[in-house]
C-alpha cells in the first residue's frame, strides 16, 4: 500500500449530513412557532407577528428549497455547512431583535448552532461562528424592540444586569464551545486511530501475503530452473565429445534456451520484490477497459447480455489497483444485471480531467420514493421479481450491499448519480465520475496538465445526487 492509497484522517469525520441540519432546523421552526402562537394569542402580549412569521416561513422554505433540491444522504462541504449554520444564527438573532434582545428569555438559543459546528465542524470554523453568535449577542444587547409585554407596562434589564447577561452569554459560548468541541475531537481521534490500525492490519497481511507469493515463485522456479540444469549439463557433456563435436547452430541454440530460461526465474523474482513498488505497473496499474473486463467477466453468467461500450479522448486512462473499485462495480453490476429484462450496458467515457463509467439496465428502474434515499444502509430500491436472486430476499435489492458499494467508491473519489432513463426507455443508470488529478486513481494515465479536479457537472433532469 502506497501513501496515494491511503484515506485521509481525520477529515470524513467533519462532513456533516444535509439531512441532519434539515431536521435540526425544522425543530428550531416548530419551537419558534410555537412560542410566538403562545405570546401573541394565548398571552395576548403585542409583538410585530408579521416580521417574526416572515423570518420563520424563511427558513421553512429554505428546507423546502434544500429538500427539493438535494437528496437527504447529501454530505455537506465545511464552508457549505458553516454557511448554513451562518444563516441560523442570523435568522434567530432577527427573532431575538424584534422581541426584546437580550431580555428574551430564548436568547441563550444562540448556542445551539455553534454547539452544532462545534461536534462536527473544525475548529476554525467553529470559531468564526462563535464570534458571529457574540456580534449578534452584542447588536441586540444595544439595538432591539421592546420585549413583548402587557399593554401599558415595560419591561426593560437594569444596564448592570444585562452587561452581565451578555458576560454570561459569551463565556458559554467559548466554554461550551470548547467544550464540545474536546468531545467530539476525542471521538474522532478515536476514529483515526481505528483507521490506523487497519492500515497496520492491512500492512500486515500485505506481508504475510508475502509467504503465499514466495511458495509460489519458489514452485514456479521449479521448471525453468529445471530446464537451465538439463541445458547445461548437455552442453558440458556435448562440448567434452571429441567424437562429436557441437555446431555452431545447435551451441546458440542451447544458450539461447538457457538464457530465456533465466530471463523467466528473473521475472518470477521481480513479483516477490516489487510487488510494494509502484514502477510494477503489472501489479499496480490497469487500463480502464482491462478493469470493466474483470468486472464484467463474472457477471456474465448471470445470464443478461452484457455490453460493453468504450472511447474517449486521447489515450486511456490507467489507474493503480483498488480492491475497493472492484467490489463497487461489481455489486452495482450485479445490482443492475439482477433487475434487468435483457441486457446490461456498461459504457466508459473520459477526457482530460474526468473518468465517467456508467451502468445501465433495460429493467423497471428505481422507484421514485425512495431514489433520494440510496447510498443509506438497508434501503432496498426496487422491487421483487420471482426467481431473480437478490430481489425481495435479505441482503439483496440494492440495500446494505449498494451502501458498501457507495461508500467503497467513495473513498475512491467517485461522484456517484441516479437517475432512470426517460421515456419510453426503461430501466436505471448509475453514473460514476472520477476527477484526474493526484487524489485520483485514474492520474496515472493523466497528462502533465490534467492536475486540477473539474467540479461535478451540473445534474440533468431527474438524476440524483449521492
Amino acid at each position: 500500500m502506497d501513501e496515494t492509497d491511503r484515506p485521509e484522517l481525520g477529515s470524513p469525520h467533519r462532513r456533516l449530513k444535509l439531512d441532519t441540519l434539515v431536521r435540526l432546523r425544522w425543530l428550531a421552526i416548530a419551537g419558534q412557532t410555537a412560542a410566538l402562537v403562545v405570546v401573541h394569542f394565548y398571552l395576548a402580549y403585542p409583538l410585530p407577528l408579521s416580521y417574526c412569521a416572515a423570518l420563520v416561513a424563511a427558513s421553512a422554505w429554505l428546507n423546502i428549497f434544500l429538500k427539493v433540491r438535494s437528496p437527504q444522504s447529501q454530505r455537506l462541504s465545511e464552508r457549505y455547512a458553516a454557511l448554513q449554520l451562518a444563516y441560523d444564527l442570523m435568522q434567530l438573532g432577527g427573532l431575538l431583535y424584534l422581541t426584546g434582545g437580550l431580555g428574551n428569555p430564548f436568547v441563550f438559543l444562540l448556542l445551539a448552532p455553534v454547539m452544532v459546528s462545534a461536534a462536527g465542524l473544525s475548529a476554525r470554523n467553529t470559531l468564526y461562528l462563535g464570534l458571529l453568535a457574540a456580534v449578534i449577542a452584542t447588536l441586540i444587547a444595544t439595538f432591539h424592540l421592546p420585549l413583548p409585554w402587557p399593554e401599558g407596562q415595560t419591561f426593560r434589564l437594569p444596564p448592570v444586569y444585562a452587561i452581565g447577561l451578555w458576560i454570561a452569554l459569551v463565556c458559554s459560548l467559548a466554554f461550551m464551545s470548547i467544550y464540545a468541541f474536546r468531545v467530539a475531537e476525542e471521538a474522532r481521534q478515536l476514529s483515526d486511530a481505528l483507521t490506523a490500525s487497519e492500515l497496520v492490519l492491512a500492512r500486515e497481511q500485505h506481508l504475510h501475503a508475502l509467504d503465499g507469493l514466495a511458495a509460489a515463485a519458489a514452485h514456479e522456479l521449479g521448471t525453468p530452473l529445471a530446464t537451465v540444469y538439463l541445458s547445461a549439463k548437455e552442453l558440458v557433456r556435448d562440448l567434452a565429445d571429441e567424437k562429436n563435436p557441437l555446431s555452431a547452430e545447435t551451441l546458440k541454440e542451447e544458450l539461447a534456451l538457457i538464457l530465456s530460461q533465466a530471463e523467466r526465474c528473473r521475472e518470477i523474482l521481480s513479483k516477490l520484490s516489487s510487488l510494494s513498488d509502484d514502477r510494477d505497473q503489472h501489479f499496480r496499474g490497469e487500463k480502464l477497459s482491462h478493469m470493466i473486463d474483470q468486472v464484467v467477466e463474472p457477471a456474465r453468467a448471470y445470464g443478461a447480455r452484457i455490453r460493453i461500450d468504450i472511447q474517449g479522448e486521447g489515450d486511456e486512462p490507467m489507474a493503480r489497483r483498488n480492491p475497493a473499485m472492484y467490489y463497487g462495480l461489481g455489486n452495482l453490476l450485479e445490482n443492475a444485471v439482477d433487475f434487468a429484462d435483457t441486457t446490461v450496458t456498461v459504457s466508459a467515457r473520459w477526457t482530460g480531467t474526468q473518468v465517467l463509467l456508467e451502468i445501465s439496465d433495460d429493467g423497471q428502474g428505481f422507484s421514485p420514493d425512495v431514489m433520494a434515499r440510496l447510498g443509506e444502509p438497508y434501503v432496498t430500491a426496487r422491487g421483487t421479481r420471482d426467481g431473480r436472486p437478490g430481489q425481495g430476499q435479505t441482503g439483496g435489492g440494492l440495500g446494505l450491499g449498494f451502501f458498501i458499494a457507495k461508500t467503497l467508491l467513495e473513498r475512491t473519489g467517485a461522484d456517484l448519480r441516479l437517475r432512470n432513463r426517460p421515456p419510453p426507455e426503461r430501466g436505471a443508470v448509475v453514473r460514476i465520475a472520477w476527477p484526474r488529478d493526484g487524489r485520483s486513481p485514474w492520474h496515472l494515465g493523466a497528462s502533465a496538465n490534467d492536475a486540477g479536479a473539474t467540479r461535478p457537472p451540473d445534474l440533468p433532469a431527474g438524476e440524483t445526487h449521492l
